[in-house]
């Protein structure tokens, strides 16, 4: 595991390729990108040190003189797929349009590089590109009466009911998914109505939200409630 501050002077400082031996073939974009295109194509656990040097066409020792190992590479790799935080600023109507504004490109953003949202989770150094997600949201938040936790406990909401909407696409062990399981489990569920009777009455078409609107406009709802709380208060 890489020392942590020495990954954040990485994010933050754009410490340089290692300058011993030839010049530097690349930029750390460029590898990055190089490895955030495999994960795309082919998942996050084709991702590895060997094989990204050999995307690149160069040895895996090499490759070390970009990053230390594969900590680093998987930091790179987010901070180049989150890609730029949208401008609230521009979007009219206030924090409500704003946050929905928000929660769509980043459901965009997740949905170009879906090993994304799994992987920029727990306790790790983030890059001021995944940052100012979070600082445009708060910022939305801002002048509404929320306290900093609860406008941080906002954020958060909104941003966990984005991750969980890319898995309920996903999901496929449920009766209204049409995968492969999909047409088996509706059948076990019929044949076992008396125990799953609310489950069994669903319509075949019935099925989460995708989109994740709906859950996102019931977040969006008990914060206004709380926001007209908090005005009414003062």
């Amino acid at each position: 595991m890489p020392d942590q501050r020495d990954l954040a002077d990485l994010l933050w400082d754009g410490r340089e390729p290692s300058s011993r031996g030839p010049k530097a073939a690349f930029s750390r974009a460029h590898v990055a990108r190089t490895a955030m295109d495999l994960a795309d194509a082919e998942g996050l656990q084709a991702v590895s040190m060997q094989r990204v040097a050999s995307e690149l066409g160069f040895t895996k020792m090499a490759l070390y003189r970009y990053v230390s190992g594969k900590a680093e590479l998987i930091a790179l790799m987010i901070e180049e797929a989150v890609g730029v935080a949208p401008d609230l600023d521009a979007v009219p109507g206030g924090w409500r349009p704003r946050l929905q504004e928000l929660a769509r490109c980043l459901a965009e953003a997740w949905d170009l590089h879906p090993w994304l949202p799994w992987i920029t989770v727990g306790d790790r150094i983030m890059g001021p590109r995944e940052l100012a997600w979070t600082e445009r949201a708060l910022t939305a938040l801002n002048g509404l009466g929320l306290d900093d936790h609860e406008r941080m406990d906002a954020v958060a909401l909104v941003f966990g009911h984005v991750r969980n909407s890319r898995s309920a696409a996903t999901a496929g062990t449920q009766t209204w998914t049409s995968g492969t399981t999909g047409a088996i489990m509706r059948e076990v569920v019929a044949a076992h109505a008396d125990r799953f009777p609310s489950v069994a009455g669903l319509p075949p078409g019935a099925a989460p939200d995708a989109k994740g609107e709906f859950g996102l406009h019931r977040i969006l709802d008990g914060l206004a409630t709380l926001i007209d709380q908090r005005r009414r208060a003062n």
